[in-house]
């Protein structure tokens, strides 16, 4: 049986992203991703608990990065979780998780630009809105006593 290997992550950047031009035309960013839940604990304080994520872009979307991205920006990212194992000069067993971004959408848009951000799947660019539109599709109308269900 095939499994799944996703994730959804929304949250603000710690940093400036970090590229690297490699051989070949490749190219890859590293950014910083904070998670933040809030909730309130048995004594009714409110607790925050942030996660910090390790993201990797590769191509297009590590170009788009670079050019659109900054420290506190808020973006939205679907992507897949990549582990890397080794051991290091002392003999320790070493580990990273990272998440191997598919597709993100930048939420709010730069400071300094009037003009919305391009979102990224698979390091092709498409429109998008500086945020996510509701659905224009009208409620349905509920208030009728005159419903067709069977039961």
């Amino acid at each position: 049986m095939a499994g799944v290997n996703k994730v959804i992550l929304l949250g603000n950047l710690g940093a400036d992203p970090e590229v690297k031009y490699l051989e070949g035309d490749n190219v890859v960013a590293n950014l910083r991703l904070a998670t933040t839940e809030s909730y309130k604990d048995r004594n009714g304080n409110k607790v925050e608990q942030t996660e910090w994520h390790d993201l990797e872009l590769w191509g297009g979307q590590a170009k788009v990065a670079e050019q659109y991205l900054k420290k506190g920006m808020q973006i939205y990212v679907e992507g897949k979780i990549k582990t890397d194992s080794w051991q290091d000069d002392q003999g320790q067993n070493r580990k990273r998780v990272r998440i191997r971004v598919l597709s993100f959408t930048m939420l709010g848009g730069r400071q300094d630009s009037g003009s919305a951000p391009p979102a990224m799947d698979q390091g092709a660019p498409q429109a998008a809105a500086s945020k996510p539109q509701p659905a224009s599709t009208p409620a349905p109308d509920l208030s009728g006593d005159d419903d067709d269900l069977p039961f």
